[in-house]
């Protein structure tokens, strides 16, 4: 004899009308948790096509001179937020028509290893953390001309995790596609000297009503000792940086 099955026991549970329960059918996601996976998945989508821009703009501004920078629209923005008045002064000027004093001062007062790295100095950066946690009065940071520049271009003064990322990302890029010579061409021509004051040439008309081809030694010192804090500082008031400049000017043969 076999033995009996009661087949009633193994019928699915009716939920309601005539539906059944699916023992085997996993429960189905919130749907919140679908649409959090989208969002994050069309975030990091738009993240790529804004490196991908940011990287194919550094590729045409090897031939291209930018009509302008993040840094130029950050300072038109907040001159309208604040109502105050602003006056744009850019001149872009071939590396050729720039004093080889000026390239000098500006290379020995922000990355004296500019011609050494690849984009990066490792060193600068070591003894920049060092003396900030010693609280110590430096120079300048650890940034090299081609990170700055990156900033500049794109980023303009945000100091975010994203603006770190994205730079640290960028900056072998422009190494890769610009050349040494460009990124110092575009960073003479594109960096804050003042108010509403961008670029080489402008700077030496709107402090010394001189071009940037003529201007001499001592000058461009007092110039270069402005471009960490560009809004604040005065070439006249820069005696003791411009000196250490100059020295180190000296130090590196120019």
């Amino acid at each position: 004899m076999f033995p009996v099955i009661d087949t009633i026991s193994i019928q699915p549970k009716l939920l309601f009308w005539n539906v059944a329960e699916n023992p085997d059918t996993p429960p189905k996601a919130p749907a919140w948790k679908g649409l959090l996976r989208s969002v994050v998945r069309w975030f990091f989508i738009g993240l790529a096509l804004l490196w991908s821009l940011c990287a194919l703009t550094l590729v045409a501004d090897r031939w291209i001179n930018p009509l302008t920078t993040a840094m130029h629209t950050e300072r038109r923005l907040q001159s309208w937020i604040h109502r105050k008045p602003y006056h744009e002064r850019y001149q872009f000027l071939p590396l050729s028509q720039i004093s080889p004093d000026l390239q000098h001062a500006v290379i020995a007062a922000e990355d004296a290893r500019f011609y050494q790295h690849h984009g990066f100095d490792w060193h600068a950066m070591e003894i920049a953390a060092e003396d900030d946690m010693e609280g110590g009065h430096r120079l300048r940071g650890g940034s090299t001309i081609t990170q700055q520049l990156v900033k500049n271009l794109f980023f303009g003064t945000d100091r975010s995790i994203f603006r770190k990322g994205a730079e640290f990302t960028l900056v072998p890029v422009a190494e890769l596609v610009l050349g040494k010579r460009r990124i110092l061409e575009l960073y003479l021509n594109e960096v804050e000297w003042g108010p509403g004051v961008y670029g080489a040439d402008s700077a030496c008309h709107y402090y010394y009503r001189i071009s940037a081809r003529n201007i001499d030694r001592e000058r461009s010192a007092r110039l270069a000792a402005i471009l960490p804090r560009p809004l604040k500082r005065r070439p006249e008031y820069m005696n003791h940086y411009s000196e250490l400049i100059l020295e180190r000017m000296r130090q590196m043969g120019w």
